[in-house]
């Protein structure tokens, strides 16, 4: 089930989420970034740095409104780092925003820990193990049984807190719905576990905790304080701040191991690492996958508290809430089964050969290891891990900024150096910043002695002036440059974003000259033509004046003759 990942409208492909994520588990296709759940071990640590807020995180808020308006008990069991998450006046004002918001019972998980607390005792004096790690963070667990899984033997089978809390509440309520409240993603997961499903009903952040309260205009810090339904003894709150388990381990004179308190994934990868090279052994890890601990997780409400202001509110907590009664395991039969078995999980990763590395290297422009920059932009440690990220299918080639640009700057440079239009830009003083070679030969001055000086040496500058003032850009305007006997089709764009004018200046001479030969042509064929049908004419005409003539004449002739004939015939009569 995705539970958390990111939307795709808002991921612009910044690599952030890669960068921060300690077993790159994010693959990014397409420019888009997406969650590898078989990868992930759910800290949360992507969700935290995404500078798009791209983040999507399933809620459970819906389903927990349903519950509050059915017969059934609705618990909140609250996880001791809450006195962390929000500037409170008083600890009791946020079990107060519980029950105003619809919880029947406010529980601490407090509780649980000190259940979970007595049984790490337990089993590490029972036990005479090489090494033993505590196994209440999920993705401390997910972490080892994924990409540490020869360590999976020394993890305390043991329920966290939340789940040891939730099987009694469950014992002990029989129509009951359980939401855990916390500031960690990895709950969520817990909590649909295979092994833990219908124990914890729905799992609530203290960042959804927060948006709920603002959405219900609920001013947590002006409500009257109210006491949860049961708290926990001192050693159950401490649970989580790094290293005070340890406290509770040392008491016992036969216990010599080594305490280590790890924080953050980063740093119990590299102590994984060496306890699976045997270079640490005999040791005792308390493991958290958040630096600091679980007063750092990643959904605290953002932008409220820092971390030392939530160490210090947690201990202030502490401190004024501290009992020394022993633990009644909520007065329920206290033979519930808290073990925990741990699964391996196989990763299906290819290593690849470094022949097969070297080609994709090379589609990157890395050619020798001096190319390999190794900077960590693209989100890998190095060229090579990047490389075998793309050829496992989680990479992509042009993630590589320094492949995008040095692919720009060789188009740029070919289209800047071999156009045959001059282009050169200015700065808002005018003064040339660039000049390519089509330039230097178009107004016959060398790169030279025409960089940073102003425009006016070659050209009007009221064109600029008049860009500059009007915002508006010139395109296509025709312009007759007498000195170098050029017509041009003058173009000048203002680039706001970089304060420059770039200029592109296209010679049209030849077609201009062109024209004018042909509008030449046109002329003289017109003359000649005219010239032609005026001669026709007269030509006509004088053929017409000639026929006229002989007409006449004819007609003359035939009347005398006519008239002959008729004076012939009547003398005959």
């Amino acid at each position: 089930m995705e539970l958390i990942n990111f939307t795709k409208a808002n991921c612009r492909s910044c690599y952030k989420c890669l960068r921060s994520c300690p077993v790159k588990a994010i693959r990014i296709k397409n420019d888009q970034a997406k969650i590898v759940n078989e990868r992930c071990v759910t800290c949360g640590q992507c969700l935290i740095v995404c500078p798009q807020n791209a983040r999507h995180i399933k809620s459970d808020v819906y389903k927990i409104k349903s519950s509050i308006k059915s017969d059934k008990t609705v618990i909140a069991a609250v996880a001791p780092s809450f006195a962390g998450a929000f500037n409170l006046k008083s600890s009791g004002q946020f079990a107060a925003a519980l029950k105003s918001l619809g919880f029947n019972k406010i529980f601490e998980v407090a509780l649980g820990a000190e259940i979970v607390t007595e049984l790490y005792k337990e089993y590490a004096l029972s036990k005479n193990m090489k090494n033993y790690i505590t196994t209440s963070c999920p993705s401390i667990n997910y972490l080892i049984n994924t990409y540490y899984p020869s360590l999976s033997k020394y993890l305390i089978p043991v329920d966290s807190p939340m789940i040891v809390l939730g099987k009694i509440l469950k014992q002990k309520y029989e129509n009951c719905f359980i939401t855990f409240v916390g500031p960690c993603y990895s709950k969520k997961f817990e909590s649909i576990d295979e092994d833990n499903v219908g124990i914890i009903d729905s799992v609530l952040t203290f960042d959804e905790i927060y948006k709920w309260l603002e959405e219900e205009n609920i001013d947590i810090t002006s409500l009257e304080p109210m006491n949860f339904d049961k708290s926990s003894k001192t050693f159950g709150k401490n649970f989580p701040i790094m290293g005070e388990l340890k406290y509770e381990l040392i008491k016992n004179k036969n216990f010599n191991y080594d305490f280590i308190s790890a924080d953050g994934v980063d740093k119990c990868m590299q102590l994984f690492q060496s306890m699976e090279e045997n270079d640490i052994s005999e040791v005792f890890v308390e493991a958290f996958a958040c630096r600091g601990g679980c007063i750092n997780g990643p959904a605290m409400p953002k932008n409220e508290l820092d971390f030392f202001t939530r160490q210090r509110n947690v201990k202030k907590y502490i401190k004024e809430n501290s009992t020394k009664n022993i633990p009644d395991y909520l007065n329920t039969d206290v033979n519930i089964n808290f073990s925990k078995t741990f699964k391996t999980r196989t990763l299906c990763k290819t290593n690849f050969s470094q022949e097969n590395i070297s080609e994709v290297l090379k589609k990157m422009g890395k050619f020798s290891p001096k190319d390999e920059l190794n900077c960590g932009v693209c989100g890998y440690n190095t060229c090579r891990e990047k490389a075998q990220a793309v050829l496992d299918g989680m990479a992509e080639i042009n993630m590589c900024i320094h492949y995008i640009r040095n692919k720009a700057e060789s188009i740029a440079n070919v289209v800047f150096e071999t156009s045959p239009n001059a282009i050169f830009t200015l700065d808002e003083d005018f003064l040339i910043k660039d000049f390519n070679p089509a330039s230097e030969k178009m107004f016959n001055i060398k790169y030279q002695d025409i960089i940073g000086k102003p425009i006016c040496l070659i050209m009007d500058d009221s064109d600029f002036y008049k860009v500059k003032e009007t915002k508006k850009n010139i395109i296509g305007r025709r312009i007759f440059f007498e000195n170098q006997d050029l017509i041009v089709l003058e173009n000048i764009i203002y680039l706001q974003k970089q304060c420059l004018f770039l200029a592109i200046i296209n010679d049209i001479t030849l077609e201009e000259k062109s024209k004018g030969e042909l509008a030449r042509v046109k002329e003289q064929t017109i003359d000649a033509a005219q010239k032609v049908i005026e001669k026709q004419m007269r030509v006509a005409q004088e053929i017409a004046s000639l026929l006229g003539e002989t007409t006449a004449e004819t007609k003359v002739i035939l009347t005398k003759l006519k008239a002959l004939a008729l004076g012939e015939v009547n003398e005959n009569r």
